[in-house]
């Protein structure tokens, strides 16, 4: 899967406008490797989380995740200022999505040993419908 992240970022500040949200998620990301992660904070342009028809939170995964091993660090590659305000989620499956929006003020981001975007999960998913 080719991730486009200029058309991701774009698409997700699109709806941010469109839909009058005003807080976003705190993406919180135990995954050491990822050249994102700035003290347990997301600090990348726009977070994906995917697994559209997740039953456990492994079936889930951030597709934003880039290692560190092949790209330097990138925590300043942000919208704004700041921590990543931008937060996709394609998992139907899950209580918190909202039109591909999360509901939640933060989410956890997990994955141990982690050299590809599938070893990752979103540990804050919940099977729902």
């Amino acid at each position: 899967m080719k991730l486009d992240m200029g058309v991701l970022s774009r698409a997700c500040l699109i709806d941010i406008l469109n839909k009058g949200v005003t807080k976003m998620a705190t993406i919180n990301c135990h995954v050491t490797v990822c050249s994102h992660n700035k003290s347990g904070v997301c600090y990348a342009n726009c977070v994906d989380i995917v697994g559209s028809s997740a039953l456990e939170d492994y079936d889930t995964c951030c597709s934003s995740f880039l290692n560190k091993l092949h790209y330097s660090e990138l925590t300043n590659n942000t919208l704004g200022p700041g921590r990543c305000e931008c937060l996709k989620c394609t998992v139907e499956t899950c209580t918190f999505n909202n039109n591909n929006l999360c509901k939640l003020d933060n989410i956890q981001v997990s994955g141990e040993k982690v050299y590809y975007y599938t070893q990752t999960g979103c540990e804050s998913f919940e099977l729902g419908r």
